[in-house]
């Protein structure tokens, strides 16, 4: 059935079943988008103290309420080029995201991926006019971790337990076509004078004059609370009118002290991103330990990809 003859609900609570089966590799099972649903016909105005309902009235609700699917179709999916708002169905949406695959989406296996350099400043990236996705978060997010996971090879991005290990432009060729692009993390006050006086210069100066930037995968731990640095970033990279997508990490972990659980983090972080932004980005939940949304988030980039390459 199509959404736009739904209203549908998103919960994020649902994302997330504590009590699932101990049998299962996660502490819950794997996080699916829920779509609890409402036909029309549940939501017509009826008072049980009358009989019937005008016809004007009737229509009147009723053109009301495919306003509404419309509206959470348009501000709360992400829908690709090539795909009509009004056609979306559910099993067009990843699992644990709000993103719809559409036509563009396409071969997403990584193959092969090779290091190509570090830049210390944006005009010394290469210049070869492919193609990339820059991998942007706090220090100890799990950037590296998630390129691991992402080209399925242990330390092809340098992995640290010590943040601001990364603090130069990292080129990534993967499949001799497109590149992934490590930067520097923010937020990590521990590393040199120097190196935290130019991150902000370099780094903005890399998404503001980089023509072959795709998207910002803007990775965001779900372990925490929303950091006010994290929602700042993406405040910023809305306001350049830079493409990003949120990339909720570690929604396997919990905090051994008494937190809120992933998916509250999640909610949290997204009731004030729609604060700023009238659509909302898309998002998708990882995990780099257990490979997570690693699939899905790959075929989205294909989608983004095989869009820009038109």
């Amino acid at each position: 059935m199509l959404v736009r003859n739904r209203i549908l609900t998103l919960q994020l609570a649902s994302l997330i079943n504590p009590s699932s089966s101990s049998s299962s590799i996660l502490p819950f099972p794997k996080p699916t988008l829920s779509f609890p649903t409402r036909n029309l016909s549940h939501w017509t105005l009826r008072n049980p103290t009358h009989h019937h309902v005008s016809a004007s009235a009737s229509k009147t609700t009723q053109t009301r309420q495919i306003s509404d699917a419309a509206r959470f179709v348009r501000t709360v999916l992400f829908v690709p080029p090539g795909v009509d708002p009004d056609e979306v169905t559910e099993d067009m949406v990843l699992p644990g995201s709000n993103i719809v695959i559409g036509p563009y989406a396409g071969e997403s296996r990584i193959k092969e991926v090779e290091f190509v350099k570090s830049s210390g400043k944006a005009k010394e990236c290469p210049k070869d006019h492919r193609p990339e996705f820059a991998i942007l978060g706090r220090s100890n997010v799990g950037k590296s971790s998630l390129i691991n996971a992402l080209v399925r090879k242990k330390e092809v991005a340098l992995t640290s337990k010590k943040p601001g290990k990364t603090q130069l432009i990292n080129h990534f060729l993967v499949n001799k076509s497109w590149y992934i692009v490590d930067l520097p993390g923010y937020g990590f006050a521990k590393a040199p004078d120097a190196a935290r006086m130019d991150w902000s210069s370099f780094t903005k100066g890399y998404f503001l004059n980089r023509d072959t930037l795709v998207a910002v995968l803007l990775l965001v731990d779900a372990s925490v609370p929303p950091q006010k640095i994290d929602l700042d970033c993406a405040n910023w990279l809305g306001r350049n009118n830079i493409p990003i997508t949120i990339v909720f990490t570690k929604c396997d972990k919990m905090k051994a002290s008494k937190g809120k659980r992933p998916d509250e983090n999640i909610r949290d972080f997204q009731q004030v991103i729609r604060q700023n932004y009238k659509v909302h980005p898309p998002w998708i939940m990882t995990s780099s330990v257990t490979g997570l949304g690693r699939d899905d988030l790959l075929l989205h980039m294909s989608q983004l990809r095989n869009y820009w390459d038109q």
